[in-house]
């Protein structure tokens, strides 16, 4: 099969191929890969860790670097590997990946993952230790959808994607825990409670969009757009007002 009709089968199928957050250039599978990193959804996350650090009293910015590669190893690459292999009759882009590279991208980017937090936890952070073993077992509870996915639901999804990187950014930067970072890490647990209630709903219109091409979606791919981009401002404009000062 043709590249470009392999594209457009599954494009038919009713997956998730044309999402605003993917490419709409390159050959399919690089388009695929793309969107399996779930780019904004990702930078949200990242932000947070954004966010935490700069409630420090002091920024090490290299520290602040580590938990961004940290983060994006372990969840825009390792986790939505495991995402795909956690339901593959529902996930889109299973079908672009066979299982092997799914597994092997997977563990490779999460072992990296733990390889750097590990060294900036012995030396730095070790109080960062308990975050990084919840966040690892929600990683796999939730992708994966252990336990008959008792984790795949969308309190746990707020504290794991929304709450804990926040508090992990400040750890990172003081080995300690204060109130202001913990009041944070409720703020940004509500933000990704209303970013996965809008996407759930997102997702099945969008299927059922190619069974009924009259269902408007802009109105959540709006919110989505909205609530994603404002958390990425919020962490780069206090990164350069931290910068600055």
């Amino acid at each position: 099969m043709r590249e470009s009709e392999e594209w457009q089968h599954h494009v038919v199928a009713g997956d998730r191929t044309t999402e605003w957050f993917v490419p709409r250039f390159g050959p399919p599978k690089f388009r695929a890969f793309v969107g399996l990193l779930f780019l904004p959804y990702t930078g949200m996350v990242l932000s947070y860790t954004v966010i935490g650090a700069m409630l420090a009293p002091r920024v090490d910015w290299e520290r602040v670097g580590a938990m961004l590669a940290i983060y994006f190893l372990a969840l825009g690459f390792s986790a939505h590997a495991f995402d795909a292999l956690g339901s593959r009759a529902t996930k889109p882009w299973g079908s672009f990946f066979s299982v092997r590279q799914l597994w092997g991208l997977g563990i490779g980017t999460l072992v990296a993952a733990y390889a750097i937090a590990a060294y900036y936890m012995t030396l730095y952070a070790p109080l960062m230790w308990p975050i990084a073993i919840a966040e690892g077992f929600f990683l796999l509870a939730y992708n994966l959808e252990w336990f008959d996915g008792r984790f795949h639901t969308d309190g746990w999804f707020a504290l794991s994607w929304g709450a804990l990187p926040v508090i992990g950014g400040y750890v990172m930067q003081t080995n300690s825990i204060a109130a202001p970072a913990l009041l944070m890490a409720g703020a940004t647990a509500l933000l990704s409670l209303v970013e996965i209630r809008a996407s759930r709903p997102y997702k099945e219109w969008k299927r059922a969009r190619f069974a009924n091409p009259a269902l408007n979606l802009s109105f959540l791919e709006s919110i989505l757009k909205c609530i994603s981009g404002g958390v990425m401002l919020i962490g780069v404009s206090l990164a350069l007002l931290r910068w600055l000062a």
